[in-house]
């Protein structure tokens, strides 16, 4: 199951490559958590240079664990080491896409031992705050294929399988671009002109990385409804508040001694700063797969503490 519309399938010029989805990312900044970085970065060849400073880890899956449905070398092995040393890891993704018992599985059969807590996903943050944004609504879910709805405790309609479900809706929750498209984009926007609604986006990020390059995912599209309708969302996942607060909880630790893990700088390195943790920059297998980092780096003004190669 693809977690993202592929590049490929849409027009030419809209992402194509780390440069794109970095001019996209600093284009809706304002819109992003405020956090202070540090002055400058400390390169490392490992995280076991960075795990004499802190005593946890958040971990990104994407470009840090895996890409696509491959475990990214000594991945595994690092975790172990880590685990050995006594430091605390929880997974903080935002792969709305997936179940939790879908993530966990998927995770064992790539190789890792994360336990049911050891896991936050942005779609737990998110279903769990439906109720609070729209009480008793049904919802038109944006989904990939074979998504039962059976950890959401609400009515859910298939949009992606059915437009009409856009009509016929109290708000929306997209979860996953698997089985989107330009056109079902326009539905959704002409729908939520016609009829404006809550908009949950349970995935904020603009791309991941895959075996094939990067996708596009649900928050490239949310920012898109959101510039053109000039309307609100209600965001969940990294870098927004509410899925580092859930992340930090799991491990027991306070945020000044837990480092954030990531392959971006305006989901992961951002968002750990703006909760209080130490951030870092994983280069060689995400966003920044084949670049310097460092001019993204220089203009954003996004220091991670730390940068390494892989974990």
């Amino acid at each position: 199951m693809s977690d993202g519309l592929s590049l490929n399938a849409q027009p030419s010029g809209i992402l194509s490559d780390a440069k794109a989805a970095f001019a996209r990312y600093e284009a809706i900044r304002p819109r992003l958590p405020m956090a202070r970085f540090a002055a400058q970065s400390v390169q490392v060849t490992s995280l076991e240079e960075v795990a004499d400073r802190v005593d946890g880890f958040l971990l990104d899956a994407f470009g840090v664990l895996n890409v696509g449905e491959t475990a990214i070398p000594g991945a595994i092995a690092r975790l172990a080491s880590l685990r050995a040393r006594g430091k605390k890891l929880v997974v903080l993704t935002n792969a709305a896409s997936y179940t939790r018992a879908q993530l966990l599985a998927k995770y064992h059969r790539l190789g890792f031992d994360f336990t049911a807590d050891e896991v936050v996903a942005s779609r737990d943050v998110a279903v769990a705050r439906l109720e609070g944004i729209a009480p008793g609504a049904t919802w038109a879910a944006i989904s990939a294929a074979g998504d039962t709805f059976a950890d959401i405790p609400a009515r859910v309609l298939d949009a992606a399988s059915d437009p009409r479900a856009f009509r016929d809706a109290d708000a929306v929750l997209f979860l996953s671009t698997a089985r989107w498209s330009p056109v079902l984009q326009r539905q959704l926007e002409t729908a939520l002109q016609h009829k404006p609604r809550p908009l949950v986006i349970a995935n904020p990020d603009l791309v991941a990385p895959r075996e094939g390059g990067l996708t596009l995912e649900p928050g490239l599209f949310g920012h898109d409804l959101v510039d053109r309708l000039k309307i609100g969302a209600h965001w969940f996942g990294k870098p927004f508040p509410e899925a580092f607060a859930e992340g930090i909880a799991r491990t027991g630790l306070v945020p000044e001694r837990l480092a954030m893990v990531g392959d971006t700088l305006h989901t992961d390195v951002l968002g750990g700063a703006a909760a209080g943790c130490r951030s870092v920059l994983v280069t060689d297998h995400g966003l920044f797969a084949g670049r310097d980092p460092a001019p993204f780096i220089s203009a954003s003004g996004i220091m991670p503490d730390f940068i390494t190669a892989s974990i």
